[in-house]
């Protein structure tokens, strides 16, 4: 495989897989401009995979006409229904490369033998049969691929959930060996911040996977996490960029020296969690135990978590949820709450979680020092942390989420230079 990305390269060709969303699809006038944006590429010599998402707001007006008749659709019709998105966007693009006299050929999860276990509205692919697809493209022509879904043992359509047209595209990626993955999207990068809530953002040009994968699941946009973990375990180099602008984007690759100088690489936020907090739980073994299992068994991510010291045999736990599963987690922990003995439950939406990301934290002491003055310099409350090698998290009042980002992007330098000044540094 690797002699094969070798030769094309040395020809002066590539094997691109490019993903266009919702918004770069979202009318004929959009679907004309990637298929120019397509041609550009193909006149240049690369052999192609266009994958596309569903237009712009079409999975919610499926959804919503799937909700006029049913509370509780079957998951397999939401499936079928929802793949017919994808479908009608590869099929369009399709037709529009032919207009301007390109072979293109659209192919759907079935074609592409896309298979995945059968766990509709969030299947994981398990492999691809890329030998036909080869077959198109060593003919010359332009794959247009529906994004999000495949099929399972049994033939049943599958969808791989919000953001599954971006691991679509990485699977194809990997599978087909290509020498990289474009994800076209309506932002021209990844930003240190959020530029909607600091003015000051720079765009990255370069990122490493796990510094990414970090943002993503701190609630970074940009690329769904699932997409980012597969490039990573295949080593498949990703590129994020514009569909309307040439510039280059950012590119998401292995780490090397010049990510690792930099300590710090931004600063990621979300609004979108709760908090819980299990007041005078008694503080003895098999306790946390038991609310952990409960969550998970349930299918419920817990982020950041915290156990206050014991007192008088009993002791205060909080985590985080998303806030779209508070409902089911408040009631789970009505449950566990009394078979515990837990005093009473808390439930905070108004937070936040403000974090920095950078690989070069390994190698440097005294961020999280550092971070946390910044904070009490800029008047914000700490209520939890959570830490890893490449990243400090902490949750905040949502009302101090602007300011916290804001502070920390200008304490870390992340519109300019960082300056490295380990002798000013403390241990964290």
């Amino acid at each position: 495989l690797r002699n094969r990305r070798n030769s094309r390269m040395v020809h002066g060709m590539a094997l691109l897989v490019q993903k266009f969303g919702g918004s770069s699809v979202g009318t004929i006038e959009r679907i004309q401009h990637v298929a120019r944006r397509v041609a550009k590429y193909k006149e240049a010599g690369h052999q192609l995979v266009v994958v596309v998402s569903a237009m712009q707001g079409e999975t919610d007006r499926l959804l919503g006409l799937a909700g006029k008749l049913s509370e509780s659709p079957e998951p397999r019709e939401v499936d079928q229904l929802l793949a017919t998105g994808e479908q009608a966007s590869a099929a369009l693009l399709a037709m529009a490369l032919q207009t301007m006299g390109i072979h293109a050929r659209s192919m759907t999860g079935h074609q592409m033998k896309v298979m995945t276990d059968g766990a509709f509205s969030r299947a994981r692919i398990k492999n691809l049969d890329g030998a036909g697809m080869r077959e198109y493209l060593n003919d010359g022509e332009v794959i247009v691929a529906t994004g999000f879904q495949g099929i399972d043992d049994s033939g049943n359509i599958t969808t791989l959930g919000r953001g599954g047209s971006d691991t679509s595209a990485v699977a194809l990626a990997v599978g087909l060996d290509a020498d990289e993955c474009i994800i076209f999207t309506d932002v021209d990068g990844v930003y240190t911040a959020d530029p909607r809530i600091c003015p000051k953002a720079k765009k990255i040009d370069q990122i490493c996977f796990e510094e990414m994968m970090e943002m993503a699941s701190l609630g970074s946009k940009v690329l769904q996490i699932r997409s980012v973990e597969l490039a990573m375990n295949h080593g498949m180099p990703l590129r994020v960029r514009s569909t309307f602008s040439d510039d280059e984007g950012t590119l998401v690759t292995t780490e090397n020296d010049s990510i690792e100088k930099l300590v710090v690489r931004g600063v990621s936020h979300s609004t979108q969690d709760a908090k819980f907090t299990l007041r005078r739980v008694p503080d003895q073994p098999g306790v946390a135990s038991s609310i952990f299992l409960s969550l998970a068994r349930a299918g419920l991510n817990v982020d950041v978590i915290v156990q206050n010291t014991s007192r008088e045999g009993t002791t205060d736990v909080s985590f985080t949820v998303a806030q779209t599963d508070a409902l089911e987690a408040e009631n789970l922990m009505k449950e566990i709450s009394l078979d515990i003995g837990a005093e009473s439950i808390e439930v905070d939406s108004n937070i936040a979680k403000v974090s920095i990301v950078g690989v070069g934290m390994r190698a440097h002491a005294g961020v999280a020092a550092e971070m946390f003055d910044a904070l009490k310099v800029g008047g914000i409350n700490i209520q939890m942390i959570t830490t890893s090698e490449i990243k400090v998290t902490v949750v905040i009042e949502e009302k101090d989420c602007a300011a916290a980002v804001q502070c920390l992007h200008e304490a870390f330098q992340l519109a300019g230079e960082q300056s490295e000044k380990p002798q000013d540094r403390v241990s964290a």
